[in-house]
């Protein structure tokens, strides 16, 4: 051999899905965008990422709006399947277990968010108290 022996490993996507971002209103963009790169350099579906963006921007949305102005994704990869976490320090939902559960009246002005969510996912969790938020959303990448 006349150089250096070189291994070429793949790298896993849940190594590349491991994602943990800080966010306020002003970086929805950048916070879209790197949840964009990371999963299309994980092998993620377009159709999936489309799905998941729609996810984020409404969790990131509402963590802005009702928690405090500012939050953290975390995204990653497991079990074969996509989560995403998003959390935040605002009031708290008053019942955590049902928001986002039946869909708002048509005249209503907001309040879709959640909803959303859940159906376009297979696992939502809501933890919620006088700290702030957690919700989780896990979909199929």
């Amino acid at each position: 051999m006349t150089g250096p022996e070189q291994e070429t490993r793949a790298v896993e996507p849940a190594a590349i899905l491991d994602l943990t971002q800080p966010f306020t209103e002003n970086e929805l963009y950048t916070l879209r965008a790197a949840v964009t790169a990371h999963a299309h350099a994980g092998g993620v579906s377009s159709a999936a990422v489309d799905i998941l963006l729609i996810v984020i921007g409404e969790l990131a949305s509402n963590a802005v709006r009702h928690g405090g102005g500012s939050g953290t994704l975390r995204f990653w990869h497991a079990d074969g399947l996509l989560h995403c976490q998003i959390r935040d320090e605002g009031p708290g939902i008053a019942d955590p277990e049902l928001a986002g559960r039946e869909p708002v009246p048509p005249t209503a002005t907001g309040g879709r968010g959640l909803w959303i969510v859940r159906q376009l996912c297979q696992e939502v969790s809501v933890e919620s108290d006088a700290a702030g938020t957690i919700v989780t959303a896990t979909l199929a990448p």
